[in-house]
């Protein structure tokens, strides 16, 4: 059996984190809930414009990052990154097929610069490594093993984590799921998600 565990990808973090330090309140089907840190107000204060911009792009950002999360990278794109030309439009068109969205392309890198985002991003990973199992008998998919195994022949191949507070499920694709930190640590919780899988 083979499984990846993918806890707090960055592109959806910091979408998380965009959202409640610019006080977004973005619609739409399957958003996740909030955070189970809420960071700080962003110190880099953005225009009601702006925000309302944001807003309106933030569901189809998320959906976009999910979507790349929830996909296996075909091995064959490094092969096919080291045939191009450093600077070529084909290597950075591969590096973005293996890389996925940058946030920071819509909503700007100096975004990401506030002294907000980098002190609540540094706290959670402080809590999140201090948190984590000390042995592989201890980790939550060991625990629920029983569970796991029909989603695993259903094909499961990747959980993914993300640090909100509310228990929320999302089945990404044929092979992901995505968890909160709260719905993978709770050994009920974490089995009704995973027979939601298939």
């Amino acid at each position: 059996m083979t499984l990846t565990v993918d806890e707090r990808p960055h592109a959806l973090v910091e979408l998380l984190w965009l959202r409640e330090a610019h006080h977004l309140e973005p619609q739409g089907a399957n958003l996740p809930p909030l955070l189970s840190d809420t960071p700080d107000d962003a110190s880099i204060a953005s225009d009601a414009a702006t925000r309302a911009d944001w807003e309106r792009l933030w569901p189809q950002v998320w959906h976009n990052a999910l979507d790349h999360v929830g996909r296996e990278t075909d091995p064959r794109l490094f092969d096919r990154v080291q045939e191009t030309i450093d600077g070529s439009p084909e290597r950075a068109a591969l590096l973005r097929e293996i890389v996925g969205p940058d946030v920071r392309d819509y909503f700007g890198h100096d975004t990401f610069a506030d002294a907000s985002y980098r002190k609540w991003e540094q706290k959670g990973m402080d809590e999140f490594i201090s948190s984590r199992p000390r042995a592989l008998e201890e980790s939550p998919e060991r625990r629920d093993l029983d569970a796991l195994i029909p989603a695993w022949r259903a094909g499961l191949t990747r959980i993914v984590t993300i640090p909100c507070r509310e228990v929320h499920t999302h089945k990404i694709g044929p092979n992901t799921l995505l968890v909160t930190e709260r719905t993978r640590a709770d050994s009920e919780s974490f089995r009704h998600a995973l027979a939601a899988f298939f």
